[in-house]
């Protein structure tokens, strides 16, 4: 099972910091405890060569008292440690082997070996040199193998049981104390690599907050900067290089708000400029094809031709101040609207305007009630109407659906066409956004500006519009707040 890794930061550098500690204290304890049991164990053989085979030469002949030493009939006691332990090999063949006990010197020496301990001993090398051996019947034990007078071989050997337990002890000690130090240590390097990355964390904090403004549109106030640390530090010259950033951000959206407001403001002056000469245009247009007179048919179909491009683009002029009053945010009507209403209205228009489409209704049994501005909302309604009319060949099934759901209302318009193009989704509310022409049966397609008009309208009564569109099936949904409870409505009137 792989451990997890930490996510933050601050947790990997804790986490390193303790790691690398522990490998340290491991390779120390690991080192002392080697260099503890080399220690002893060299004691041990120093010992067995000063002992030499003095207890084994005594067990060389049993039965015989030693020339120069007085013992018992099993072996010569005198002077040996405790547990020391002495055999006798001929042939690879243990003839004799005891060791001695603690306390008395008269008892009974010997020791009953196993084959495999005899295997053992055999195996251990004359070398004049300790060889760590292990007996099945007494325990680990430290050799040293020499020859005899008659041709055997003499072993003597000490218990590495002392050796043993101050090496275990060693262990414990080191694996308490290490253990407490990375404790202490992960809970002071937390602390400290806390305490070390509290400019990055405000700098954290700072880009946090910058991320959940409004920066597509409008004018944005950036947070204060983040709060700089030394410069010569990576944290530093983190923080100052971020309130640059934010430093030239800013400048860029003041200038793109500017921008904006003056091309706002020329889109509002324009727009209020052109209705009168194009409303003069269209009204000579109109008044030429009332003249009794006889009028050629060339210049007949001429007027025509002016008067309905008169009368399309004054309805572009009205769009266009339409948007410049809402982006200037002229507070709009707040009264009491019946949604299911105006959607029968639109659908009974759309129904006259396309009678090629089939047309369904469902709506709820009760009224749906909303707060706005009535005029504003069956112009959302045409323009969604409008759009699904305009951009799906004849024969194509337009559902209209008016829901509550909790707080709002909810109106789908829902077309079985061809879909809107993917690319074209992103932008599909954007001004000026025009429909792939293969989607497209109206002569000359629009301006592009009913949807945006829609976007806009919903917006100002608190709402929200979304497309979700694959071939065949694009749906519109309109949210908007049942009762008025988020501020008053506000755009162009």
């Amino acid at each position: 099972m792989r451990l997890p890794w930490p996510r933050t930061l601050r947790a990997r550098l804790t986490a390193g910091l303790v790691v690398l500690l522990a490998i340290s204290c491991a390779a120390v304890g690991v080192a002392a405890v080697v260099e503890l049991g080399g220690f002893l164990t060299s004691r041990l053989d120093q010992q067995l060569t000063d002992v030499g085979s003095r207890f084994p030469a005594s067990l060389e002949h049993a039965g015989q008292t030693p020339d120069d030493h007085d013992g018992d009939e099993h072996g010569d006691t005198r002077r040996q440690a405790t547990g020391t332990f002495g055999a006798r090999l001929l042939n690879g063949t243990v003839t004799n082997a005891a060791v001695v006990r603690s306390g008395d010197t008269t008892a009974d020496l010997g020791v009953t070996l196993s084959p495999r301990d005899t295997r053992t001993l055999a195996a251990v090398p004359v070398d004049g040199r300790g060889h760590s051996v292990h007996l099945s019947a007494l325990d680990d034990y430290r050799v040293l193998a020499g020859r005899g007078r008659d041709g055997d071989v003499l072993i003597t050997g000490l218990p590495l049981e002392p050796v043993e337990a101050a090496v275990h002890r060693l262990e414990a000690v080191a694996a308490i104390v290490f253990g407490v130090a990375l404790a202490v240590t992960g809970v002071a390097g937390a602390l400290w690599v806390r305490w070390s990355l509290r400019p990055l964390s405000r700098v954290a904090a700072t880009a946090t907050r910058v991320s959940e403004l409004p920066l597509a549109s409008g004018e944005v106030a950036l947070p204060p900067r983040a709060p700089e640390s030394d410069p010569r530090g990576e944290v530093g010259r983190v923080a100052a290089a971020f309130n640059r950033m934010l430093g030239h951000v800013e400048d860029a959206l003041t200038k793109r708000h500017a921008s904006q407001e003056r091309l706002r403001r020329f889109a509002a002056d324009a727009s209020h400029e052109l209705r009168t000469p194009v409303a003069s245009v269209r009204g000579h247009a109109e008044l030429a094809l009332l003249h009794p007179g006889p009028v050629p048919p060339e210049i007949s179909r001429a007027l025509e031709r002016i008067a309905a491009e008169s009368s399309r683009m004054g309805e572009m002029v009205d769009e266009m101040l339409l948007l410049a009053r809402l982006d200037a945010g002229r507070p709009l009507e707040s009264r009491p609207v019946d949604l299911t209403r105006l959607v029968l209205d639109a659908v009974t228009d759309a129904r006259a305007a396309g009678p090629g489409h089939r047309w369904t209704l469902d709506l709820p049994e009760e009224p749906v009630t909303v707060t706005g501005d009535a005029h504003r909302l069956q112009q959302v309604l045409a323009n969604l109407l409008a759009n699904a009319r305009g951009h799906t060949p004849a024969g194509t099934q337009v559902t209209v659906s008016l829901t509550s759901d909790g707080p709002d209302a909810v109106l789908t318009v829902h077309d079985d066409g061809p879909g809107i193009p993917a690319d074209l989704q992103p932008e599909i509310f954007e001004r000026f956004t025009r429909a792939d022409h293969r989607r497209t049966n109206a002569p000359g397609g629009g301006a592009g500006l009913g949807l945006s008009i829609v976007s806009a309208v919903v917006r100002a009564h608190g709402g929200s519009v979304e497309v979700e569109s694959k071939p065949g099936s694009t749906a519109f949904t309109v949210r908007l707040p049942a009762r008025q409870g988020r501020g008053e409505v506000r755009t162009a009137r």
